[in-house]
């Protein structure tokens, strides 16, 4: 954790998309120099963790191979590890990607199966040490949001994020080391994604820190009006606030100046009401 982080509630992950068909930002920063970049005004806009992703999971992503993965995040690790003291996540599915991440400068591993994708996920991220995001996700990428089915969304989120914790910490991965995420917007529809927002509170009794990453989603747009991913800064810092009201206290954003400066007055506000 940097040190602007250290006196704060509250952590903020930018978002650095090194691949071609991010549902947001895809193409943008897909070479290395302009990845290195974005990572650092991101950085400079308040970042406390920069979050390397190259393989999309958007709704009907296709897979990425391994190696073409590897080529995507490794030199821009590298290069903002030996640039910037905020601290790297790598969001991948792979155990071998993160291992190759970890060794490069990553600190994080941010997996969207929760360490399910691979039989030896879980194991590897306790030999590596690093800290580990878990988030619920129902169903692959490619499929996740063909009609996807509840009976009580927040209770069957919190249960697999329970059980995962549980899988981990029997696992040997430290309790110190566990984040978990619901997964906004992965085999969700609008009021799946809206019940889990308003139940976060449940979701942050688990435990471990909880990450919301509602950044740009389109149930932002489902519920507003249709347009470009980066027409819905409004509705991310609304989801962003519910967020921290409800006990979220790192989130994963692309606009980070904005989210900042809204944190910082929810959270002064906050202290306001405690000691008036």
């Amino acid at each position: 954790m940097n040190g602007r982080a250290g006196s704060r509630a509250y952590q903020i992950m930018g978002v650095v998309n090194v691949t071609p068909d991010s549902f947001s930002d895809g193409g943008s920063f897909a070479r290395t120099s302009d990845a290195i970049a974005h990572g650092l005004k991101l950085v400079e806009d308040g970042a406390d963790i920069l979050d390397i992703g190259g393989e999309s999971t958007r709704p009907g992503a296709d897979d990425v191979g391994e190696a073409e993965e590897l080529a995507r995040v490794l030199p821009v690790i590298e290069g903002l590890a030996a640039a910037t003291e905020a601290r790297i996540s790598i969001d991948t599915r792979k155990p071998a990607v993160a291992r190759a991440a970890i060794a490069a400068g990553a600190e994080i591993w941010n997996d969207v199966t929760a360490l399910t994708y691979a039989p030896d996920s879980l194991a590897v991220a306790a030999a590596l040490g690093c800290a580990v995001v878990l988030m619920h996700a129902k169903g692959a990428p490619k499929t996740m949001q063909i009609d996807p089915q509840y009976d009580d969304v927040v209770e069957e989120v919190s249960a697999f994020l329970s059980r995962r914790v549980e899988a981990c910490l029997a696992g040997g991965i430290g309790a110190d080391k566990l984040i978990v995420d619901p997964g906004i917007g992965f085999g969700k529809t609008v009021g799946h994604n809206l019940a889990l927002l308003a139940g976060l509170s449940r979701l942050a009794a688990i435990g471990p820190p909880l990450l919301l990453g509602a950044s740009r989603k389109a149930f932002i747009a489902r519920l507003d009006r249709e347009g470009a991913p980066g027409e819905r800064l409004g509705g991310s810092l609304a989801a962003v606030l519910a967020g921290y009201a409800r006990g979220a206290r790192i989130f994963r954003v692309h606009d980070v100046a904005a989210t900042r400066q809204a944190l910082a007055v929810a959270s002064a506000i906050e202290k306001a009401e405690i000691i008036r």
